[in-house]
């Protein structure tokens, strides 16, 4: 059972690099784009609409909710534009991923002025 999991995490990646890689696309359209940067972007976020520290239903939005986003944005872009972007995706797994540290660095001064600000609140 837990090889199927792990090759079920393995595929849904590789859908969520394919729908990278369709953002870029120009073939695909401007709402589907939106649509798929959106699904792209909570995928990879730290932040949950549900936070993890939940019991059982903060895993929902991990297993739930962004497969079901990644189906609908695949049924929306068309299938040549999917074909090649999953031998782009292939190619991204196989590689060392690359760092993003301007964008690692936001969210970490995001969150640390949010927790500032929060610290503020309850001691004033």
């Amino acid at each position: 059972m837990l090889t199927k999991i792990k090759a079920w995490a393995k595929k849904l990646k590789k859908h969520v690099f394919v729908l990278y890689f369709a953002y870029k696309d120009k073939r695909v359209f401007w709402f589907t784009k939106v649509f798929t940067a959106s699904v792209v972007a909570y995928a990879f976020s730290p932040i949950d609409l549900i936070p993890d520290f939940i019991p059982i239903l903060g895993y929902i939005d991990d297993v739930i909710i962004v497969p079901l986003g990644i189906k609908l944005a695949l049924k929306m872009i068309p299938k040549r534009v999917i074909s090649d972007c999953e031998r782009m995706a292939e190619v991204m797994m196989q590689k060392e991923k690359p760092k993003n540290w301007l964008t690692g660095s936001t969210i970490i001064i995001i969150w640390l002025l949010i927790l500032v600000w929060g610290f503020n609140k309850i001691v004033n």
